[in-house]
């Protein structure tokens, strides 16, 4: 379902902005031009009194001045926002860009046919499931970072950048997941979106746009596809540890077998190792100690634990029996 929305919901998007774009804020009707119009008009009634001597006499050179100044200001004066340049035509052909701020234009010749933002501007895009290299079908999300650089390019050598920037991503995004295997996309994003901001900067460059960077926001994959490598990231880690068990093992093995080399050497270190052994068994109270029948026999084990067992029965009859509960 996520997939279906968001393709469905992608066009309708890009058609809105292609119509937005299109728009020229500076060839509207705007507040200064409305007020500078109504004080050239304040001003010839003012020439006009001292002209005429009085309010109701209109000089009709002054009052043709006057108006006209005013229809004039009124559709020639524009204002382009700090991060527009308008682009100008005159007779058709481009004459020049001007902004930020107020400007003139030579109404009916020259004309503001569109506004350009210079500013970095952000678009999402996707690739609306596409196989990957191991034909995998894959979703990919990613973000782009561009930015016009030149006005009259973006609005001379192509119809409309901003839709044009969008497919291109697109292109460029799927005929990428077509040339990578899932592994390399799940673990280089960055590389990917690398690869994919140089291929579009290489392609909209000659359109006076600039891309700054391409960021993968999300891959996705099939439920089944996502279960399976987890059962097989799961068995990787079960692997993994069986290979630590194996290894730790094997060290021990090294150990005692060094260690059985050291007590072959010296039989006096092997028969102080058993006592102490006996000792520690010992100190438990209740406890058990099982002995190999060799040990009893090459250490005197045997004796030694007849004794200890013995001192520890005398030490049991020495102590005062509790009395039974009445």
């Amino acid at each position: 379902m996520r997939l279906k929305s968001k393709a469905s919901e992608q066009p309708v998007a890009i058609a809105r902005k292609y119509m937005e774009s299109f728009k020229v804020p500076s060839a509207e009707m705007n507040l200064p031009a409305f007020l500078a119009a109504i004080l050239v008009l304040a001003a010839g009634f003012v020439v006009n009194r001292f002209i005429e001597g009085q309010w109701t006499e209109f000089n009709p050179a002054v009052a043709g001045v006057t108006v006209f100044l005013a229809v004039y200001i009124l559709f020639a004066l524009k204002v382009a926002n700090q991060w527009d340049r308008a682009v100008i035509l005159r007779l058709g052909r481009f004459h020049r860009l001007k902004g930020p701020g107020m400007f003139f234009i030579v109404p009916i010749i020259e004309s503001v046919v569109q506004t350009v933002d210079m500013r970095i501007r952000a678009t999402d895009f996707n690739s609306e499931s596409t196989l990957t290299k191991d034909t995998v079908p894959v979703n990919v999300d990613a973000i782009c970072f561009w930015m016009v650089w030149d006005a009259k390019k973006a609005i001379l050598e192509v119809e409309n950048f901003y839709l044009a920037i969008v497919l291109s991503a697109q292109t460029a995004l799927r005929d990428i997941i077509g040339t990578h295997e899932l592994a390399d996309m799940l673990t280089h994003r960055g590389e990917l979106g690398n690869h994919l901001r140089a291929i579009l900067d290489e392609k909209t460059n000659p359109w006076g746009v600039s891309v700054q960077s391409v960021e993968i926001r999300d891959i996705i994959i099939p439920k089944d596809l996502e279960a399976a490598m987890s059962k097989q990231a799961q068995a990787e880690r079960e692997r993994q540890a069986r290979i630590i068990l194996a290894t730790a093992e094997t060290e021990i093995a090294e150990n005692f077998a060094q260690a059985a080399r050291q007590y072959e050497a010296n039989p006096m270190a092997m028969h102080l190792r058993g006592m102490n052994m006996l000792f520690e068994g010992l100190k438990e109270k209740g406890s058990m100690i099982i002995v190999p029948s060799s040990a009893l026999e090459t250490m005197n084990l045997g004796a030694m634990g007849g004794l200890a067992a013995l001192s520890q029965t005398e030490m049991n009859k020495k102590q005062p029996e509790k009395p039974a509960n009445p």
